[in-house]
């Protein structure tokens, strides 16, 4: 293959829309007025439809003549990346102008899902990092790449969102755990990194918010003043056809910056400075930043650290089962048991264990069988190991609900 650079073009930036939120939002609504607005009266919208018939609810363009119809390709019982990819492939071929996925939340966590894989795997012997590996790179090369590299005009992604539980120290220093007052999409956390715009829609005004804009341009159009409508698809369309966005009275003369460009500032700052400015944004702006805490953080305690202290090759000095505990040990961490702290080695490798299944439990009822399936186990530990365990039991009961 001979590679030859070109000019740049706006018309290759292809959207990818990203709507997440709590059901009765109106998710599905605005993605369907979206893509008429972007596709016009005679686009052709297609729908790999998950939520058992109720992406289908807007179907009928005498109660909807502001749709005016579109087509759905139904995904039931089975809900796997390869599934998905095979979905996406026969929206190419019906060569459709906008093609809607909703919802992208049963790759990750339905039947079949990455999740659902992961338990597999588990339950068959596996441990540690070789838990989540295939069903990552399935993850990947069929979803995720699929949608990014698909030749049609527009995708919109639908996710399914919780608020999360978190870790805060209440007046006398102790941890407990609270729910959080910012959504998180279902579905694996880079996912919003591969979308050129996303955001969360209010259940009580069906207003957009939008979390990330990778073009200025397009920063008005999406602005939170009212709902997703067809306006802001033929907005969307002018943008991507190479034409100007039209400016909103919202939006000003000016342009928003990105609030992790913010973020960043203030962590280069260190962990304190990080912490003062977090305490001063408001829950757009942490929105915004949310899923990449973890870099944030990094980037603090660097800096506090001292540019010294961090390698030019983030794995000089680890070797490949070093890398392998560190990623089991940070799993177990995140459900609060810090293995660590255990009887002995063998005691410790059963606790990461144990958290690497908790994270592939998605219900009470899978969190239950998964606790009753180790009972027994966990009897023979010692009382401390015990006690870890059952904590991160207890905590995962807490995200579930």
């Amino acid at each position: 293959m001979t590679y030859q650079f070109r000019a740049a073009q706006r018309s290759q930036a292809k959207p990818l829309i990203g709507l997440y939120s709590e059901s009765g939002a109106g998710k599905t609504y605005s993605a369907l007025v979206l893509a008429r607005g972007f596709v016009g009266p005679e686009g052709r919208i297609g729908m790999i439809e998950t939520e058992s018939g109720r992406g289908e609810a807007y179907a009928d363009p005498a109660e909807y003549p502001e749709i005016g119809g579109y087509e759905v390709l139904p995904l039931r019982e089975n809900f796997s990346p390869k599934d998905y990819g095979e979905a996406i492939t026969a929206a190419e071929k019906a060569e459709l102008d906008a093609l809607i996925i909703d919802s992208a939340s049963h790759e990750w966590e339905g039947a079949g899902g990455v999740l659902s894989l992961a338990a597999a795997n588990q339950e068959a012997g596996k441990k540690g990092p070789i838990v989540w590996q295939q069903p990552k790179l399935l993850h990947q090369r069929h979803f995720m790449l699929r949608f990014m590299q698909t030749s049609i005009p527009l995708v919109i992604l639908c996710m399914r969102a919780k608020y999360p539980m978190r870790e805060v120290p209440d007046r006398n220093g102790k941890k407990q755990w609270i729910r959080s007052d910012q959504l998180d999409p279902k579905q694996a956390d880079d996912i919003l990194f591969e979308m050129f715009v996303h955001g969360w829609i209010d259940r009580d005004t069906h207003r957009f918010h939008m979390t990330k804009c990778t073009a200025k341009a397009l920063e008005p159009v999406f602005n939170g003043d009212k709902p997703i409508s067809l306006e802001t698809g033929q907005a969307l369309a002018k943008w991507a056809a190479g034409g100007a966005a039209p400016m909103s009275k919202a939006a000003g003369n000016g342009h928003a910056r990105d609030p992790f460009d913010d973020a960043k500032a203030a962590a280069e700052q260190g962990v304190e400075a990080f912490r003062a400015w977090w305490a001063q944004q408001s829950k757009t702006v942490r929105a915004a930043v949310n899923n990449r805490r973890a870099e944030l953080k990094t980037i603090a305690e660097a800096a506090d650290a001292g540019a010294d202290d961090v390698p030019d090759d983030p794995f000089a000095d680890e070797d490949a089962d070093t890398l392998a505990e560190d990623a089991a040990t940070e799993g177990a961490d995140l459900f609060n048991g810090e293995p660590q702290s255990a009887a002995d080695k063998d005691e410790a490798e059963y606790l990461k264990n144990i958290a690497s299944g908790l994270r592939a439990t998605t219900t009470a009822e899978s969190l239950a069988t998964y606790r009753q399936q180790q009972e027994s186990n966990m009897n023979l530990l010692s009382e401390t190991g015990q006690a870890e365990a059952h904590a991160m039991f207890d905590v995962r009961e807490g995200e579930l609900g």
